[in-house]
């Protein structure tokens, strides 16, 4: 049984089929967020609390009070707590119209009367009215509700989602959930490949869990390694776009002569061979010199190998398991953009082939591979992130991106993200990013955003019907993460030192 919350009430401006406001009755257990329904001509009318203000009669002229309160406090003259109420403003969403058996949605014509009670949310027909499934990925709790967040895998995943939050928010913990629920998701409910893009070596744990360690697949930046039959001039040119048009056409000249004597000769070539074939080839100094400027750099970047694949997404990209591209062992930055971009075609390339499964790319510190503001010599990661981003969809290719610093994200691709998940965000400039990219949420939403608790978030977009509020539940995969706690490495590096210097007093007593 719905418990009732209050009564609708008339306002210099309510209620309108926008917005109402109800008088709570006494000890309502109402809160701001939450769903609440009440009834019109046309059926049922849900809406949730933006706000929630008190008042009492009594402590309206502050002169009054100032005067009691210089003698005693004005509780013991007056019965102020039966003239204390509360109203709730509600924003209207839509309503519930039954037909036959069914319930449908739609707008709302004509505003509540005032003097109609106000009750809890259905928890049936919220789910209904959210866009929540039975079968959906459970993320957590809708906040304010006993009700199971259950966002539907297609409507979340498909048109792309970004996860957008401050350092130490629970982004990481966040994506732990949802991974758990792809690779937990039953076959006959559909199960998609997982790639994801590690920076910090934070979703490694996964490999040493017992419920999911089989399904999981784990390749570290040193070890990656691309085959040379794998080297294209598309390629080439999109690793190095300052090598010019000429330099680029005799790259592929050489590259198409050394692939035809490949197969011909069943010869297998390297960088180096490449490097050779260049500096012995007629073309013109200056052209040369630029091109094997890209080559030199290309052979100590080391990612080009004779034959030597690693990872075989054909082999290693499978539905319901997880393939983690590990780039925390790798400082250059330059060469963790290169691979993401190198995987991420591959991946496009494969997915529009119909040779792996539908795929989720889900690519950690996107702004620094997707940024915003950046020359394309130095981003080759970009392009290929924001083709995704435009039309991954078409191919079952679909793309997640976490970021902590949203205004410095590559517009193009967060514009293509229609579901964001926001959690604790603080900077004003990200703030103003998010509320100019984020289809649906509005000025109070974004507010609320910087008093975020750690676990709690909003998700707003294509997954659901409306803004919603959720607290993501606790993981239940095993958390292990690169490093180790800062303290733990202050004791031991004292301890060394302190042994250091014993030991180097016992080597110069033992000399005298």
């Amino acid at each position: 049984m719905q418990r009732p919350l209050g009564t609708v009430i008339s306002t210099d401006d309510s209620p309108t089929t926008l917005q109402y406001a109800f008088v709570l009755d006494e000890q309502s257990p109402v809160k701001k967020g939450q769903f609440v329904q009440t009834t019109s001509e046309e059926g049922i009318v849900f809406g949730y609390v933006s706000e929630i203000t008190r008042a009492n009669r009594y402590f309206e002229r502050a002169e009054s009070v100032a005067e009691y309160e210089r003698e005693t406090p004005i509780a013991t003259h007056f019965p102020i707590k039966s003239w204390e109420y509360a109203i709730a403003e509600v924003r209207v969403l839509g309503r519930m119209e039954k037909r036959e058996e069914h319930y449908f949605q739609s707008r709302v014509s004509l505003p509540p009367s005032p003097g109609t009670k106000v009750i809890e949310a259905d928890d049936l027909l919220l789910k209904d009215f959210v866009g929540f499934k039975e079968n959906g990925l459970l993320l957590g709790k809708l906040q304010n509700h006993d009700v199971e967040a259950k966002i539907d895998m297609t409507k979340l995943l498909q048109k792309h989602i970004a996860i957008l939050a401050m350092s130490g928010a629970g982004k990481s913990h966040s994506v732990a959930v949802l991974l758990e629920e792809l690779m937990n998701r039953p076959k006959e409910q559909g199960r998609i490949g997982i790639v994801i893009i590690d920076i910090h070596g934070e979703y490694i744990g996964f490999k040493q869990d017992p419920n999911y360690g089989r399904r999981v697949r784990v390749v570290t930046g040193k070890d990656i390694s691309i085959p040379f039959r794998r080297l294209t001039p598309q390629l080439f040119s999109s690793w190095f776009p300052d090598v010019s048009s000429i330099g680029r056409n005799e790259f592929s000249k050489v590259l198409r002569e050394m692939k035809v004597q490949e197969k011909n000769e069943r010869q297998l070539f390297s960088v180096t061979d490449l490097i050779k074939k260049v500096e012995q080839s007629p073309i013109l100094k200056g052209t040369k010199d630029s091109l094997l400027r890209a080559l030199y750099e290309l052979n100590l970047l080391r990612l080009i190998s004779q034959s030597k694949e690693n990872p075989k997404l054909r082999q290693q990209v499978l539905p319901g398991e997880m393939l983690v591209i590990d780039l925390s062992d790798l400082d250059d930055m330059r060469k963790k953009k290169l691979i993401v971009s190198y995987l991420a075609n591959r991946l496009f390339k494969l997915r529009a082939k119909n040779e792996i499964p539908p795929t989720f790319l889900l690519v950690e510190e996107a702004h620094n591979f997707a940024p915003e503001k950046a020359k394309a010599v130095y981003n080759p990661s970009k392009s290929i992130i924001e083709k995704i981003a435009r039309e991954g969809r078409k191919f079952g290719l679909a793309l997640g991106v976490v970021s902590q610093r949203p205004v410095n994200l590559s517009t193009t691709t967060l514009s293509q993200c229609n579901t964001h998940l926001l959690l604790r965000v603080t900077n004003p400039n990200d703030l103003k990013h998010i509320g100019e990219s984020s289809e649906g949420i509005d000025q109070r939403m974004l507010r609320s955003i910087t008093s975020l608790k750690v676990g709690e978030g909003i998700l707003v977009g294509e997954a659901v019907r409306y803004p919603i509020f959720i607290e993501i539940r606790d993981r239940k995969s095993r958390k292990m993460e690169k490093g180790r706690p800062l303290h733990e490495q202050a004791v031991d590096y004292e301890s060394n030192a302190n042994k250091s210097e014993e030991e180097q007093e016992e080597e110069l007593e033992a000399f005298l």
